[in-house]
C-alpha cells in the first residue's frame, strides 16, 4: 500500500488537512489502515489509526444498527408510531415540554414512526433550534420527502431510552463497543481517551476545540478510531452484531432520494440525475446506493465542526473505506481518496457536496 500512502499524504497535504485515518477493507477484513498528519499541536503529535477522533453523524447509523438489534430480538417497533409506543405525550417529558408543546396538537404526529426517523422522512428540520420558535414542527406529510433530521434521530434514542430504561451510553457499550473490542470507541468522553484524543481544527488549520463530546446524543456524541470502526464493519459482515434477515431489512430503502443535494441550497432544487443513476435511498439509518456497477452499498457521512468523515462499504465485495479527519477542510480530499484508493467512482459527489 506504499502508493496509497504517498498518494493520501500528499492529497491530504494539498488540501490542508490536519489528520486523518483511512482505512479499507476488503472481503470484510481490514487490510490497510494509517493514520496521516497531526491529531494536536502544541507539541506536534501524530494521528494513528486508534487516535480517538470525533465521529458526528456517523453515530447515527451505529445508532440505528443498535435499534436493529433490538428489533431482532423483538423488543422495539420501527412501524408503530412514536407517539403510541410512550405512555405519555411527547411534551410531558423533561426534554421536550417546550420543543414538542406545539408537535403534539399536530394530527401528523400521530403518524410518525421511528423507520421515518431513521429514515429522515418525519418532516422535522434537523434540529428545532434552526426552527423561528425553537420548536419541532412537521414540514411536510411523514413518510413522504427526505429531510435530514438529526432531531428525529435523538427523538429515537429517548424513545429506547425509556423502555430500555437505560441511558443509551451504557446500552451501546454492552450491546456493540464492548463486545466487539471497540476500546477507544465511546458516545460520550472517557479519561482513558485523553492519551490518544485528536483536537480539532479550521479551514486555516487553527485549533479549533477539544474532542470531548457529551452529553450522548444518537445524532452525533460519539468518538471513535479508523481501528474500532473496521471492526464495527467487519462484524456487520460476519453476522456477529445483526442476523443476515435484520441487516437485509436495515439496508431496504425507504425513501428514494432525487435532490440535487442532501441538504439544499435553495428551495425547489431540480431534480438529480446523479442520485438517480446510483439509485441514492436511504434505508434505517444508512445512505444507500442501490444499483452501481460495483453492487450496492451502504454509507454514511459525518459532518462536524473540525471534522469530516466517510463511510461507504460496497456488498458485493464486503470492501470498505472510511476516512476520518480532524479538519475542517477534510471533505476536500474524499474525493480523489475514494476514487484513487478503493476505485470508488459511484459516490453522488454532488449530493455530498465534495466538489466543493
Amino acid at each position: 500500500m506504499a502508493e496509497a500512502s504517498a498518494f493520501a499524504r500528499e492529497t491530504l497535504t494539498q488540501s490542508h488537512v490536519t489528520g486523518a485515518q483511512l482505512a479499507v477493507l476488503d472481503h470484510g477484513k481490514l487490510v490497510w489502515c494509517q493514520g496521516f498528519g497531526l491529531r494536536s499541536r502544541t507539541p506536534d503529535l501524530p494521528m494513528q489509526c486508534d487516535t480517538n477522533i470525533w465521529a458526528a453523524s456517523i453515530t447515527k447509523s451505529v445508532f440505528a444498527t443498535y435499534v436493529m438489534q433490538l428489533v431482532e430480538r423483538g423488543e422495539f417497533s420501527l412501524d408503530m408510531p412514536v407517539a403510541r409506543q410512550l405512555p405519555n405525550p411527547l411534551n410531558t417529558y423533561e426534554p421536550y415540554r417546550e420543543s414538542a408543546s406545539d408537535l403534539v396538537h399536530d394530527p401528523a404526529w400521530l403518524t410518525v414512526t421511528p423507520r421515518m426517523l431513521l429514515a429522515h422522512t418525519s418532516g422535522l428540520l434537523n434540529f428545532a433550534t434552526i426552527e423561528p420558535d425553537k420548536k419541532m414542527h412537521l414540514h411536510f406529510k411523514p413518510g413522504t420527502q427526505f429531510q435530514y433530521s438529526g432531531e428525529g434521530i435523538n427523538l429515537v434514542q429517548f424513545l429506547v431510552e425509556q423502555q430500555q430504561k437505560r441511558p443509551l451510553t451504557d446500552l451501546l457499550q454492552d450491546a456493540i463497543f464492548g463486545p466487539l473490542g471497540m476500546k477507544d470507541t465511546g458516545l460520550i468522553y472517557r479519561e482513558e481517551f485523553a492519551k490518544n484524543v485528536a483536537d480539532r481544527f479550521d479551514a486555516e488549520e487553527h485549533f479549533h476545540a477539544q474532542t470531548k463530546r457529551f452529553p450522548a446524543h444518537a445524532a452525533g456524541s460519539m468518538s471513535t478510531t479508523a481501528n474500532d470502526l473496521a471492526l464495527f464493519v467487519s462484524a456487520l459482515f460476519a453476522g456477529k452484531i445483526l442476523n443476515p434477515a435484520t441487516r437485509k431489512q436495515m439496508f431496504q430503502p425507504y425513501i428514494q432520494i432525487r435532490t440535487l443535494h442532501e441538504f439544499p441550497l435553495k428551495p425547489n432544487e431540480p431534480a438529480s440525475d446523479e442520485a438517480r443513476d446510483v439509485g441514492l435511498a436511504y434505508g434505517v439509518g444508512w445512505g444507500l446506493l442501490t444499483h452501481t456497477r460495483f453492487g450496492p452499498a451502504f454509507f454514511k457521512e459525518g459532518h462536524g465542526d473540525g471534522a469530516q468523515n466517510y463511510l461507504i462499504c460496497f456488498e458485493r465485495r464486503n470492501a470498505c473505506m472510511i476516512l476520518l479527519t480532524n479538519s475542517e477542510n477534510g471533505e476536500k480530499a474524499f474525493k480523489p481518496l475514494l476514487e484513487k484508493i478503493l476505485g470508488d467512482t459511484v459516490t453522488p459527489w454532488e449530493w455530498e457536496r465534495y466538489l466543493h
